[in-house]
């Protein structure tokens, strides 16, 4: 089992509701096993597409997933929830991303860990400091 750090969005809808509902699925999952989750922080979107406030946080989890196995339960949640991937950084139901996987480094097609944007959101880096002093 590896701990991971996973970055949770939402932009649209109910912002909360959707959170709470891919928290709910990491919780079902037989792979990964729910720990904690930073406190949700409203932010700005970071896009050139006007777009509404995000809730965003920081979960930790524990998986016997690989990083690929990891993402692709992910992707899985997202799209069950209602995401649609239209346009890079458009608005969105739910977002779930990788920041950390262990201490493994990943450099492949569609995947980097860490996540490269880490030190550009404010929020991760609260989220996580929250989650690795308690």
């Amino acid at each position: 089992m590896v701990i991971c750090y996973i970055g949770i969005g939402s932009n649209l809808g109910d912002r909360q509701g959707y959170i709470d509902k891919a928290v709910e699925e990491l919780k079902r999952s037989k792979d990964i096993s729910f720990k904690r989750s930073s406190s949700i922080y409203e932010t700005d979107p970071v896009s050139v597409i006007p777009q509404g406030k995000f809730l965003n946080g920081v979960l930790e989890i524990e998986t016997s997933l690989s990083p690929r196995g990891l993402l692709k339960e992910l992707n899985r949640i997202e799209e069950a929830l209602g995401r649609r991937r239209t346009v890079k950084d458009a608005p969105r139901e739910i977002d779930l991303d990788i920041l950390y996987y262990g201490e493994d480094v990943v450099a492949a097609a569609g995947l980097q860990i860490p996540h490269p944007r880490i030190a550009e959101r404010e929020f991760v880096l609260k989220g996580l400091r929250e989650l690795r002093k308690a």
